[in-house]
């Protein structure tokens, strides 16, 4: 490496140095810092001023916060066993799940594994930790923004006691501490996971490689599931009845806010450390996992943070909001107090069957599949996957049947339990459904990956990027209308007598549709977790450099019996990590499906508040109401720029990281990158998540707060809008992300094409892809969440101010809050542009010339007329693989 280029490698780190804004922690950026924690702190007083100077009216209510739970003990099932004597069994089974899932994470610590990958993993852990003690700064920080708007609407403008505000704090902060140790939890698995995973394949045996991630995955989800319906639970049975409503909303929102900042700074971080690792692929022509390469580290840490503490803390996030939804839905919506007692207690009992449901599927299918590959050379990793969603759905349904009638039976709801138990059921076979449409648009046997293949054989990256695009439009569309479809029959099971129960039954069972789609948890998360494990499992391979340790085959025999078989184990990993990919991708869209069909309850319970419980007002939620149009055109316009503001973090972050990697890597002389060196770009990529997440997140933030002032049915259609173009945008994007990353995957292991031109081409795809699928449209999901459950609040707070008489100064708040919000838009481009060391700071100034990095003496280059002829599969031909060449005459 030259010097011109290592001095200014050390300018550039030295402007990036952790904790400094993306370009200079000059003494202005500080100081503007100042001035805008000033700012939030000042209009934080003026809420409070606001709120104080209605509480001698008493004009509020407190919406959802005040409604009371109803008298559980009065319900009984039958054989006169008591609703709380069952919800106490429910407690038990929460326990037990927790049991399992700590038993699986300690078998999974006494698996054998070398000792140089089990340092790789202890290295990628210790990297994780630095960034999760990071980021649980930052949600304290976050958390504080939540509290106060807390405590002046609750304490202030509603005017509950300092203990009852105390305890809606404290479960603000649990929900948000739940969210944080599941993700924590979920990383420490996967992280032992992965080398013993690395190490398993060394036996040349494909089915250790398959049940190791998935047990992994199990444990993930039994602690996650069981311990968020054990909080519930304690609410739901041991609090005072009167506060249990506000109890599960502080929840709710502290839960979302934690999955919300988790989610988008996992997946800005993930991205970065991921485009910037594969990038110098096609740069110095080096392969996938070199362990020369100071981001491959970086990448393994990203894989966890995205891959694993995101979908684990939104996961959490998702299932209890769901719940939360549907208990506020039987609060508002039902009057009957003994109708709302069974119905609570059937929802929470069904709740911990699905549990038990999962697994005991989860052990038959394990049998299963250790019969049918014991001995097999060669296994197709996706199949058992399949089998299990698939076999956990079908028990769930039979579980849900099973329990509904014995709940419901001897109730008020007896002549319902079929209808309900069948409205769930519908949720439930979308948790099945969807992932088995979007492996039609993922997965490597998938028409449409390997017509991304395809086009990129002579299209190169621009043909390869057309053919994903397409892929994610094509998704979007079979599952939108899937997803309609069983909405669509749950409306109309509903209209067969529920309206007998409850105002709105469509709504309702629009929340037992997505309440479905969660039942099968555990088994949802534990295939979305298997993707991270089989990912890392093939970098703590190349990392190890076991292949270079001195005699390490008769090391292997003497220690542990075997002989390595090395070539087959590379490729096993190749290959489980495709499987990986496709499920990863399965679980974006249930969680997603998730979050707009249940945003659709919770979007009731504002309605239910605004139109004094359906009886005025409902001409408002028309398009002939000015504001609810405006509402829906806003909404899109929100999710157009999240989307293009998570993608810039991305690109601005893998800018830095590129540009840190290559004037730092060598090539020459040494089998490994230095300890520091890694570190660094970990540094680097948790700099950019930060900024990135922190900008968005106050954007969001505020824009709710704005939009819920500016006129309640405004905001309401701005509700289902940020709902629904959200849901479209998450498919499209997440799809057309796996279709990129699965051709890559094709490319490598079926073709055998590595460092070729098709190579160049699909890596090119899957570096747009990843932040399409990884960052923008999984952080839409607990976006959409946060705003719902958060707008409870605000939309509450402004009513009460103008029924006041206060009317002038909430439109003024919202002026101030929307010019608030749109300054950090503005910054989420602006702020975070791409500025390299070399270039000039000011508007306009040329760009520095690119520097040639060194090239790679040691690297085996294949010319693109040396690419292997691509097979001809034994499919119609309108699906092959092979492009012929047109004849010249």
């Amino acid at each position: 490496m030259d010097t011109a280029a290592r001095t200014a490698a050390e300018r550039s780190t030295a402007a990036h140095a952790p904790g400094a804004s993306p370009h200079e922690g000059s003494a202005p950026s500080r100081r503007r810092r100042a001035r805008l924690l000033v700012g939030l702190l000042a209009l934080t007083a003026l809420l409070a001023g606001c709120g104080q100077s209605t509480t001698s009216e008493g004009s509020v209510h407190g919406g959802e916060a005040s409604l009371a739970l109803p008298d559980l003990s009065q319900v009984t099932v039958l054989g006169g066993l008591s609703g709380r004597a069952l919800l106490g069994l429910g407690l038990v089974v929460c326990v037990m799940g927790l049991a399992m899932g700590v038993a699986t994470y300690l078998q999974m610590r006494k698996l054998e594994v070398h000792a140089s990958m089990r340092e790789v993993s202890e290295l990628i852990y210790s990297t994780c930790k630095a960034y999760l003690a990071q980021q649980g700064k930052f949600l304290v920080v976050l958390w504080a923004f939540i509290a106060a708007v807390i405590v002046v609407y609750y304490k202030v403008l509603v005017g509950f006691g300092w203990g009852r505000v105390a305890v809606v704090i404290a479960f603000s902060l649990i929900g948000m501490a739940g969210s944080y140790s599941v993700a924590w939890f979920g990383i420490r698995v996967n992280t032992l996971a992965n080398s013993r995973v690395a190490f398993a394949s060394l036996r040349g045996k494909p089915l250790p490689l398959h049940r190791m991630p998935l047990k992994a995955g199990m444990s993930i989800g039994m602690v996650l599931i069981s311990l968020e319906l054990l909080m519930m639970l304690v609410i739901l049975m041991f609090l005072p009845r009167e506060i249990a409503g506000a109890c599960f909303i502080g929840f709710a929102i502290g839960e979302s806010l934690g999955a919300s900042a988790l989610r988008i700074a996992g997946g800005i971080f993930t991205k970065i450390a991921d485009i910037g690792s594969d990038l110098m692929k096609i740069v110095f022509k080096i392969k996938e996992d070199d362990a020369r390469n100071p981001g491959v580290i970086a990448d393994c840490t990203g894989d966890n943070a995205g891959d694993s503490v995101g979908p684990s803390a939104d996961g959490f996030e998702t299932y209890g909001v769901t719940g939360v939804a549907l208990v506020t839905f039987v609060l508002l919506g039902v009057h009957d107090p003994a109708v709302q007692a069974s119905l609570l207690i059937w929802i929470f009992v069904v709740r911990a069957v699905m549990i038990v449901a999962s697994a005991v599927s989860y052990q038959l299918n394990d049998l299963w599949t250790a019969r049918r590959y014991r001995d097999a050379e060669r296994m197709d990793f996706e199949r058992p996957l399949s089998n299990l969603v698939w076999l956990t759905s079908a028990a769930c349904i039979v579980a849900t049947f099973l329990t509904t009638w014995f709940v419901l039976a001897d109730t008020a709801a007896a002549d319902q339990w079929w209808k309900l138990a069948t409205i769930v059921s519908c949720g439930t076979l979308a948790g099945a459904l969807i992932p088995e449409l979007v492996k039609a648009f993922t997965s490597t046997s998938s028409r449409h990956v390997r017509e991304v293949v395809k086009s990129s054989r002579q299209g190169g990256p621009s043909l390869n990027i057309l053919s994903g695009l397409v892929a994610g439009n094509f998704s979007a569309y079979w599952l939108g209308i899937a997803i309609v479809g069983l909405m669509g029959g749950s409306y109309l099971i509903s209209e067969q007598g529920l309206g007998d129960l409850m105002v709105a039954p469509a709504v309702f069972s629009f929340g037992l549709v997505a309440f479905g789609f969660l039942g099968m948890g555990p088994v949802t998360i534990a295939v979305d977790s298997y993707g991270p494990v089989t990912d890392n499992a093939q970098s703590v391979y190349e990392l190890s450099v076991i292949e270079d340790i001195e005699d390490i085959d008769a090391e292997l025999e003497r220690d542990y019996g075997f002989q390595p078989q090395w070539e087959r184990g590379k490729l096993m990993l190749e290959e489980n990590d495709g499987a990986g990919n496709t499920f990863k991708a399965t679980a974006k869209p249930v969680l997603i499906g998730t979050a707009v069909v249940g945003a659709t309850t919770m979007i009731f319970s504002i309605i239910m508040g605004l139109t004094g419980g359906l009886t005025e007002g409902i001409e408002n939620l028309s398009l002939l109401h000015p504001p609810f149009l405006l509402g829906l055109i806003t909404g899109g316009a929100v999710i157009f720029w999240f989307t293009g503001a998570s993608i810039q973090a991305v690109t601005t972050g893998a800018h830095r990281a590129v540009e840190f990697i290559k004037t730092t890597i060598k090539l020459d002389g040494v089998t490994k990158a230095s300890e520091e060196d890694s570190r660094r770009v970990v540094e680097i990529c948790t700099q950019y998540a930060q900024q990135g997440m922190l900008t968005m997140f106050l954007g969001v933030f505020f824009a709710t707060l704005a939009f819920a002032f500016v006129e309640p049915y405004f905001f309401i259609g701005y509700l289902v809008s940020i709902a629904t173009f959200g849901l479209y945008q998450a498919i499209f994007m997440a799809n057309a992300g796996g279709a990129w990353d699965n051709a890559k995957k094709i490319v490598e292991t079926d073709l055998h094409a590595k460092g070729t031109s098709l190579h160049d081409a699909t890596i090119v795809g899957d570096t747009v892809g990843d932040p399409y699928k990884d960052t923008s449209s999984v952080a839409l999901n607990p976006v959409i969440k946060f705003t719902t459950l958060f707008g409870l609040l605000a939309v509450d707070l402004a009513v009460s101010l103008t029924d006041d008489g206060l009317h002038t100064l909430v439109v003024s708040l919202a002026a101030v809050f929307f010019v608030i919000s749109a300054f950090f838009v503005h910054r989420s481009f602006y702020g975070m542009r791409i500025r390299t060391s070399l270039e000039d700071d000011d508007e306009g100034a040329p760009l520095a010339p690119a520097d040639e990095p060194p090239a790679d003496e040691h690297a085996s280059e294949k010319s693109a007329s040396a690419e292997p002829a691509l097979p001809v599969p034994a499919r119609p031909v309108d699906d092959e693989l092979v492009v012929k060449e047109a004849s010249v005459s």
